[in-house]
């Protein structure tokens, strides 16, 4: 059996390290990953610094980020890190970025933690026992209908076949503005989960599903009380194709809206 809390401990003491490095150094170099897409220095060298410090905490758990892959030993049981969720915004001087971290077993999160550097905020969760920011229990609100919430999304796609991996994007964003009290883009999936979670938003919705994106604030977002579904509603798991978190009282009406704008491009 894993002591949740005893990882979440060490998972928060890891966070709390990569915030200060986050905090402490601003980008020097940026590293191209595709069109209009790239890390920062400081990306590489939190992952690297949380890497040797959980190898060290936590020897018998694998090791999973997002610029330098996986490391450690290959069983079902592993960290998930994006050290800096948002580095076009952190690279940028936007204050919207956060490093996300989560245990992962097998195919669901099973603890978590992000912290948002800048904005002084850490949110936690482990399987089971809640969801708490700064330890102060968090839990989603309850709009009646999609009417009365705001909705975050994630970013339009950059790289390889922008334009037709963004036709869903924008029907989405159409679609939503025509039903949602307000659509807003965070540019950070850690933020977009955990801001669900403690009842700002009511709802979020990505096309896309990477761990190290999603992982700790998906945990955090359940513990809340959200439904987290994948575009076809089922269950939400780190091989969806897509994420979309809402309350329980508008996901239906939200995964409505989703899958109209992810039908064919020729309707």
């Amino acid at each position: 059996m894993t002591d949740l809390q005893a990882m979440l401990a060490i998972a928060v003491t890891a966070a709390d390290r990569a915030a200060d490095v986050i905090r402490t150094h601003a980008p020097a170099e940026l590293t191209a990953k595709g069109d209009r897409d790239y890390a920062s220095d400081v990306d590489f060298r939190v992952e690297r610094e949380v890497r040797a410090f959980l190898a060290n905490a936590t020897p018998g758990v694998g090791f999973l980020g997002e610029e330098e892959g996986h490391t450690g030993t290959s069983g079902s049981l592993h960290w998930a890190l994006d050290p800096i969720d948002g580095t076009v915004n952190f690279a940028n001087a936007l204050p919207l970025c956060a490093v996300s971290l989560a245990l992962v077993d097998g195919d669901k999160p099973i603890a978590g933690v992000v912290h948002l550097p800048f904005l002084g905020n850490v949110y936690t969760a482990a399987a089971g026992q809640g969801a708490y920011r700064r330890g102060k229990p968090i839990t989603v609100a309850s709009p009646a209908k999609v009417h009365d919430a705001i909705v975050s999304i994630g970013d339009y796609a950059v790289g390889d076949e922008a334009d037709s991996r963004n036709v869903p994007r924008l029907r989405l964003t159409q679609r939503l503005a025509g039903k949602a009290l307000r659509v807003r883009m965070f540019g950070s999936a850690a933020i977009d989960l955990t801001w669900l979670a403690e009842g700002i938003t009511g709802a979020m919705v990505m096309f896309s599903n990477k761990p190290w994106d999603t992982a700790a604030g998906v945990i955090i977002a359940k513990e809340a009380g959200a439904a987290v579904v994948d575009i076809d509603g089922t269950p939400h798991t780190m091989q969806s194709s897509a994420t979309i978190a809402a309350a329980p009282s508008i996901v239906d009406e939200v995964l409505d809206i989703v899958q109209s704008a992810a039908a064919s491009t020729t309707s």
